[in-house]
């Protein structure tokens, strides 16, 4: 079971720096997005049985979102808000592939706890993975507690990705750790980490967080992805890419690749690795999805 945000990404793509006060052409498409959904995909694409527990509006965007979920194989429980639209992000890409969102999170910031209870509640579900977005941001909070409570009492396994160095910064270090301590399993990038330990070395910031819960993931772009917790410490090396076409998306592609391997058995090193072949996968294709 996936928890978290379902949305319209708006990707802007241009050849340099926007023009301020004047124009700059740009490759304008859209497509499904969102840091839940996305990761949700990927985990379908890799042969997970996935559910998505999301809020979208009411509108035509909505309906395309959770139409998308279905082709890409991944089982929607999509509450309809009646009153604000779909979540959408403009994502702005320069011409290195290096992105910048715009999020507005309307329905998805709405996510209701009684809709993610009844979800995570659900017999055949064995893991939870929760996006930090449903935490950081004030709407979506009580929903994304409410996840983590039901899972803890039902006994199965946890992950939480990080999300996002600046809503992290906006918390604070110390109430999202005290909501996250315990879980089995963080993934944050290194910018991430920096912020919930204060610390700018991956590996030595992985440690720490290992100390908050029981196995953290750092990654660190082309520097690669470091694994401290209970069951061991590992480091892997990045996937090269040919190209790099669209950053967009590619730590939830890595979530996902680490979770198929883990969920399936693999150790440290392989659940790492998958996840990089998963996140260089990604980066080599326009958008946030397979």
């Amino acid at each position: 079971m996936v928890v978290g945000d379902l949305a319209t990404d708006i990707v802007i793509r241009t050849e340099g720096p926007p023009a301020v006060g004047s124009d700059r052409p740009a490759q304008i498409r859209y497509s499904g997005g969102g840091a839940a959904a996305n990761t949700a995909a990927w985990l379908a694409r890799a042969g997970v049985p996935v559910t998505l527990a999301a809020r979208v509006g009411d509108d035509a965007p909505g309906r395309d979102r959770i139409a998308e979920l279905v082709a890409a194989g991944v089982e929607p429980a999509v509450a309809i808000d009646t009153e604000l639209p779909t979540a959408s992000i403009a994502v702005l890409v320069d011409g290195d592939g290096e992105r910048t969102m715009f999020p507005d999170r309307a329905a998805a910031d709405r996510l209701d706890a009684a809709d993610v209870i009844a979800a995570v509640e659900r017999p055949d579900v064995r893991h939870l993975h929760l996006s930090g977005y449903a935490l950081l941001d004030a709407g979506s909070r009580k929903a994304g507690l409410a996840a983590l409570e039901t899972a803890g009492r039902r006994g199965i396994t946890v992950s939480v990705d990080a999300a996002s160095a600046a809503p992290l910064e906006a918390v604070g270090a110390e109430r999202f750790l005290g909501w996250i301590a315990g879980i089995d399993l963080l993934l944050a990038n290194a910018a991430e980490a920096a912020v919930l330990t204060g610390l700018a070395d991956p590996s030595v910031s992985a440690a720490r967080l290992a100390t908050v819960v029981r196995t953290a993931v750092v990654k660190d772009g082309a520097g690669g992805a470091w694994w401290r917790g209970e069951n061991g410490a590992a480091w892997v090396a990045a996937e090269p890419a040919r190209r790099v076409v669209d950053t967009t998306g590619a730590g939830d592609a890595f979530a996902a690749g680490l979770l198929a391997a883990w969920l399936s058995g693999a150790g440290p090193a392989g659940a790492l690795a998958a996840g990089a072949r998963a996140g260089t996968l990604a980066v080599g294709l326009p958008g946030a999805r397979p």
